[in-house]
């Protein structure tokens, strides 16, 4: 799966209160802790974060776009995304991922074999 993510300048805990730290903190910041708490359930489900970087403005694209984030994570198939999805510890830190993104896109693909 292809992730591409705008983050929010600061992070908007408004709707996940509970996990709010004390003081204000960057998407940035926030997202961070989205991807520690994530980690562990992902690669439960046999997901795995093949690439995570930061992104920018479109060589060749629309020019009022830019993407902050870059993620490419695998996953075995998609009843283990779902699964990893819809775990009830996993959904317990989304709020992070709510505060700290702004806009994105998930774009679902599948490796192609090549014959050799």
């Amino acid at each position: 799966m292809l992730n591409m993510l705008r983050l929010r300048e600061i992070a908007d805990y408004s709707g996940s209160p509970e996990l709010a730290p004390e003081t204000q903190i960057s998407g940035r910041e926030a997202f961070q802790k989205y991807i520690d708490h994530t980690m562990p359930f992902l690669k439960e489900s046999g997901g795995e974060l093949l690439f995570l970087g930061d992104g920018g403005e479109f060589f060749i694209g629309p020019s009022n776009e830019q993407w902050d984030v870059v993620m490419l994570i695998k996953q075995s198939s998609i009843e283990s995304f779902f699964a990893f999805a819809s775990n009830s510890e996993y959904l317990g830190g989304i709020g992070h991922r709510t505060a700290a993104i702004l806009d994105s896109r998930l774009l679902p693909i599948v490796e192609r074999k090549t014959a050799t």
